[in-house]
C-alpha cells in the first residue's frame, strides 16, 4: 500500500510492494522509500463495530530513515517539489564513481532498506545503522536487506543468479515475466518492462559482493559530505513531530490521526483490517508524502512513514521563504488548478471526472493534481477502484495564516 515518501517512498524487482498512489509515485518501484497512502474512516469504524482490537501503535524517531529517503529525494527532486539545481549540487559533493553508483541504485530500485531498518534495534541514527550494515558480509548485504520484502519467486531466481555469479537470456526472460505478472496483479498491465532495468538488476545480483562493498562505501561517503550535518538539523524537528503525533493519538480516532499526519490521505483497502501493529515514523525529507504498507510477509505489521517537517521549515537549509508557503502560492497561481479546487470543493472527484468537466486530457489533470497534493491542498482517497480527490479547506485557510506570519514576522505557535 502506498508513497512518496516514501512510494519515491519506485518499483523494484519483485518486492512485495505496498499499494502505490500512482500520482505521487509515478516512477515508483518495489524499492521506493517514500510512498503516499491513507486510511479511510469507514475501514477503522468497521473494525470498531465488529469489536476487533485496534492496532497497537509503536513510535520511532530515527534519522537513518531520512538518510535513505533523502537519497531518493535528491535523485528525483521534481517529485518532491525540490529545486533541481540544489539537489544536483548536493549530489556533486560525492566522488564521481560513488555518485554514479547511487544514481543507478535509485534509478533501478535495486534495494529498499526500510523493512530491514525497521527490524533493527534502537538507536537508529545514521552512524549506528551504517555500523550495522558494515557487520553484514559484503556479499550478503543485498540478499539480507531484500530478504525482508522480496517475493519467493523473485528470491529463487535472483539468489540463483547470485550463487552462479552470472546470468543468461533465460534468467532475463524469467525476470521479465515476473515483472510483467507483478504489474498485471497491481493493475498496471500496460506498464512496459524495461530491458535496461532487468539487466541492471541481474548484474547487481550476479556481483553481490561488489554491490555490497560499493553500497556501504557510497553511503558512508554521502554521510560524510552531507548527511552528518543534515542529521543535526532535522533531529529536533523529528522529535517534536513524534511528540505532537503521540498527543494527537490520545484525542483522535486512528483514521483521523493517519489522515492528519499524512496531510490529506485516506486509504480504502480490505487488507488493512488484518493490521495488528502500526509502526509510526516521522520523516523530514518525505514531507508531505507518506508511506503506509506491510512490513514483511502478511498484513499484521505495517509501517506508517509520515511527513515530520514543520510548515515553517524548508528542505533546503537557510531558505528564507518557507517551502510550503512557496509551493502553495505557486500551485494557486495557476488558473486551471484554481478551477480544479473549485470543482473539488463541491465534492470528491476522480481524475477522469475532472478531465471531462475541464475538457482536458487525464495526464494534464494528474499533473495539476500532483502539484496540488505537494502543496497539501487536496485530500486523496485511495482504493482498488482508483483515486478520488477533494479540496482540503483547512489547508487553504492555513495558507492565509502562514502568509500572514511570514510577511508580519510573527513566530508560529
Amino acid at each position: 500500500m502506498t508513497i512518496a515518501i516514501w512510494g519515491k517512498f519506485k518499483k523494484l524487482c519483485a518486492r512485495r510492494k505496498p499499494h502505490l498512489n500512482q500520482l505521487e509515485m509515478q516512477s515508483a518501484g518495489p524499492g521506493l522509500p517514500a510512498v503516499d497512502s491513507g486510511l479511510p474512516r469507514q475501514v477503522w469504524k468497521k473494525r470498531q463495530n465488529s469489536m476487533e482490537p485496534m492496532p497497537k501503535l509503536s513510535w520511532e524517531v530515527g534519522t537513518a530513515y531520512d538518510l535513505f529517503i533523502s537519497l531518493d529525494v535528491l535523485h528525483t527532486p521534481d517529485r518532491f517539489a525540490l529545486r533541481g539545481n540544489w539537489a544536483a549540487g548536493v549530489r556533486s559533493r560525492l566522488p564521481g564513481e560513488q555518485r554514479e553508483f547511487l544514481q543507478e541504485v535509485i534509478k533501478f530500485h535495486h534495494i529498499w532498506p526500510m523493512p530491514w531498518l525497521i527490524s533493527l534495534p534502537a538507536p537508529k541514527d545514521s552512524y549506528t545503522v551504517l555500523e550495522r550494515l558494515a557487520e553484514i558480509p559484503a556479499a550478503r548485504r543485498l540478499p539480507e536487506i531484500t530478504g525482508f520484502y522480496l517475493d519467493d519467486s523473485f528470491k529463487t531466481l535472483l539468489h540463483g543468479v547470485a550463487a552462479q555469479g552470472a546470468w543468461s537470456n533465460t534468467e532475463q526472460r524469467q525476470l521479465t515475466d515476473l515483472y510483467t505478472e507483478k504489474h498485471r496483479k497491481e493493475g498496471m498491465s500496460k506498464k512496459k518492462v524495461s530491458e535496461e532495468e532487468v539487466q541492471a538488476t541481474l548484474n547487481a545480483w550476479a556481483n553481490t559482493e561488489q554491490f555490497g562493498l560499493k553500497y556501504l562505501d557510497a553511503l558512508k561517503s554521502y554521510y560524510e559530505v552531507f548527511f552528518n550535518e543534515e542529521e543535526e538539523r532535522i533531529l529536533p524537528a523529528l522529535t517534536q513531530s513524534a511528540a505532537r503525533a503521540q498527543e494527537l493519538a490520545g484525542t483522535l480516532a486512528l483514521a483521523d490521526l493517519l489522515t492528519e499526519l499524512s496531510q490529506g490521505l485516506r486509504f480504502d483497502y480490505e487488507d488493512v483490517q488484518e493490521v495488528k501493529e502500526v509502526v509510526m515514523i516521522p520523516s523530514f525529507w518525505t514531507t508531505p508524502l507518506s508511506y503506509f504498507g506491510p512490513i514483511g510477509q502478511g498484513n499484521e505489521k505495517w509501517a506508517f512513514l509520515y511527513g515530520g517537517r514543520p510548515n515553517d521549515m524548508s528542505l533546503v537549509p537557510g531558505e528564507v521563504v518557507p517551502e510550503l508557503l512557496y509551493n502553495t502560492l505557486k500551485a494557486l497561481a495557476d488558473p486551471t488548478r484554481l478551477r480544479i479546487l473549485k470543482h473539488l470543493s463541491d465534492g470528491p472527484l476522480t481524475p477522469a471526472e475532472l478531465a471531462r468537466r475541464l475538457r482536458l486530457r487525464p495526464p494534464t489533470v494528474i499533473h495539476h493534481l500532483d502539484a496540488l497534493r505537494l502543496a497539501r491542498l487536496v485530500q486523496v482517497t485511495l482504493s482498488q477502484q482508483g483515486r478520488r480527490y477533494a479540496a482540503r479547506q483547512e489547508a487553504i485557510e492555513a495558507t492565509c495564516g502562514l502568509l500572514h506570519q511570514f510577511v508580519s514576522g510573527e513566530q508560529p505557535d
